[in-house]
């Protein structure tokens, strides 16, 4: 049904193709953009919090594309807080489809797509250029910590667009947690207040999106001395987070209040 509805908002843009391919083009733009100021950052210094130019690429490549894979599936359902204030939820909550695959296929179009052209082009010049020996385990771990991240980052628009139902002008602060934590995850951890890291590894789970991967990829120490299992977390932590937003999602439906419009 997901890929049904999906495709259908695909063939009404696709009526207007020259507005759909601008579109699309505008969104890999603005996205090669955050690697340019990577890139900027580096041309005033060889490391960042100890990392060189190579290991920060490879950390903002499997970030943005594991962003942009929850982004494509589930970014709309940001918009929960819109349908709440209209009214226009009751009319999803009465149709045979799930409301969640009615939120997140809302307005699909191959625009989203052009989120994965530039993550897929920084993650492929980066891993060559990697100072590691790749082994299968490591080599393995590439695809293993992208489907994680983006699961996670699944499980976080499911959970920020389920507080919508209660708290309807929420849609600053969910973003601030999406859109915030896909930046915070292109940069090592390192660069940031020990506290904070600890916040967003044990209570936003932020840092099992790429960055413990990511230390086991590196053979790197891990700043807060977690044992090295914890490296390859990211399946499980992804499993939990996707839990919590589907009793989020049903605790939110249940709660839910119609505007009587």
């Amino acid at each position: 049904m997901y890929g049904l509805l999906a495709w259908t908002w695909i063939r009404a843009a696709a009526q207007y193709p020259v507005s759909m391919v601008l579109l699309a083009l505008a969104t890999a733009i603005v996205s090669v953009l955050d690697a340019a100021a990577i890139l900027v950052l580096f041309s005033r210094a060889p490391r960042i919090a100890g990392f060189n130019v190579s290991e920060v690429l490879f950390l903002y490549g499997t970030s943005a594309l594991a962003f942009a894979c929850s982004d494509i599936a589930l970014g709309t359902t940001e918009r929960l807080g819109h349908h709440v204030r209209e009214g226009t939820l009751d009319a999803m909550l009465v149709r045979p489809v799930s409301p969640l695959v009615q939120i997140a296929t809302e307005g699909f179009t191959p625009r989203r797509l052009g989120k994965l052209v530039p993550a897929v082009l920084v993650l492929g010049f980066a891993l060559p250029r990697l100072d590691v020996s790749w082994t299968p385990g490591r080599a393995a771990m590439i695809p293993v910590m992208v489907a994680s991240g983006a699961a996670i980052f699944c499980g976080l628009w499911v959970l920020t667009g389920a507080v919508q139902c209660v708290l309807v002008d929420s849609h600053g602060a969910s973003k601030s947690l999406t859109y915030g934590g896909a930046f915070l995850t292109q940069y090592p951890m390192t660069m940031f207040a020990r506290d904070f890291v600890r916040g967003v590894t044990f209570v936003v789970p932020l840092a099992f999106v790429n960055w413990q991967p990511a230390l086991y990829v590196l053979d790197r120490p891990d700043p807060l001395g977690l044992p090295h299992a914890a490296r390859f977390a990211s399946p499980a932590v992804a499993a939990a987070v996707c839990a919590a937003a589907a009793l989020a999602w049903r605790a939110g439906l249940r709660h839910y209040r119609s505007t009587g419009s």
